[in-house]
């Protein structure tokens, strides 16, 4: 099959999403091709996270459907959707990592979780993981309680790209960073998507982030996507939402 003839990374259809009697999504679509970077952005309790959750198989939908790599996730059985779900890798908000082990044993956990690799696989992959996202391999032996906020989220993401995922789902990558660790983290996953070939959606707040990285945006607002293109393209939306970002006020949309 041609790179042409492939189904969407991520297709969303009629999706619904229902939390107690609060209905977060309705009727949402969203279509995420190989390669892009989708900025998703929307006002406080949007459910920007919520629809990440929906990608992860963590939510069952009210109603709709979602797909990944042209499979539908919810009709899919318990090993076909395991083996959808190792095709994507997230990173966490505050990295989530597991305070009790060392990074090089947190990297470790989704190779482990494989049953399939012996320690000295696991030792090599690790160890290239930490040198992708610029770690050395002796920060490994670190615990998260003594690793920099910057390095909790290399961490972080050295175990998200350990089964090597074709979908990368960022929730706030930037969050908690000073202005220069954010900008060299921006930096890092542009290179990494570059060189990897990596999809990715990502929820964030950060103007900057959005502008470093972002292929495409994707602007949530009453319970739905109300726009879908490039910065311009959303940018002429006309859309109460939009416009106080077009007046310059940025804090209703990120």
């Amino acid at each position: 099959m041609s790179a042409a003839e492939k189904p969407p990374v991520v297709q969303i259809s009629g999706l619904s999403t229902r939390i107690g009697d609060r209905m977060v999504h309705r009727n949402l679509d969203l279509r995420v091709e190989r390669g892009q970077v989708v900025g998703l952005v929307g006002g406080s309790g949007s459910g920007k996270t919520t629809l990440l959750r929906q990608i992860l198989g963590l939510l069952q939908p009210a109603a709709g459907s979602v797909r990944l790599f042209g499979e539908d996730l919810g009709a899919a059985g318990a090993v076909a959707q395991s083996a959808l779900l190792r095709r994507l890798g997230m990173l966490f908000q505050a990295g989530a990592l597991f305070s009790a082990l060392p990074a090089f044993d947190n990297i470790a956990f989704p190779l482990r979780e494989l049953k399939c690799l012996d320690e000295d696989w696991i030792r090599r992959l690790v160890n290239l993981k930490l040198t992708m996202v610029e770690l050395e391999v002796e920060h490994g032996t670190l615990m998260p309680a003594e690793l920099s906020g910057g390095m909790v989220k290399r961490v972080a993401l050295a175990r998200a790209l350990a089964l090597e995922p074709e979908l990368l789902l960022l929730d706030e990558p930037t969050a908690g960073l000073d202005p220069e660790r954010s900008r060299s983290f921006v930096k890092l996953l542009g290179q990494l998507q570059g060189e990897l070939g990596l999809t990715v959606i990502m929820v964030t707040h950060d103007a900057e982030t959005l502008a470093g990285l972002a292929t495409h945006i994707a602007v949530l607002a009453d319970r739905h996507i109300i726009k879908f293109g490039t910065f311009a393209d959303v940018m002429s939306e006309d859309h109460p939402f939009l416009a106080g970002f077009r007046d310059g006020d940025r804090s209703g949309l990120l």
